[in-house]
């Protein structure tokens, strides 16, 4: 990925997350276990921490189980979807 690529900036300017935090997630999370409960919730929690979204303990066990289920796409669109139910 090229961080110099418009997209990103498009991106950090729609999410207010700044694009280095959106590669420094995505290399931690490269080769992440997301069979793993434990992992899946750091991962959420971190995701919402950047995107300053207060997360329902609820809301957390759900995006968690639909991870680890392998009920969704592992990609940040669906995820984001996810995040901004209501």
């Amino acid at each position: 990925m090229d961080p110099n690529n418009p997209f990103f900036d498009h991106i950090e300017k729609k999410t207010n997350v700044k694009k280095e935090d959106i590669f420094s997630l995505a290399n931690s999370i490269a080769n992440a276990n997301f069979q793993d409960e434990e992992t899946v919730r750091g991962i959420v929690h971190r995701v919402a921490r950047m995107a300053n979204v207060e997360v329902s303990k609820d809301k957390e066990d759900k995006i968690v189980k639909a991870i680890v289920n392998n009920n969704i796409p592992l990609n940040f669109s669906s995820l984001s979807k996810m995040f901004n139910q209501k």
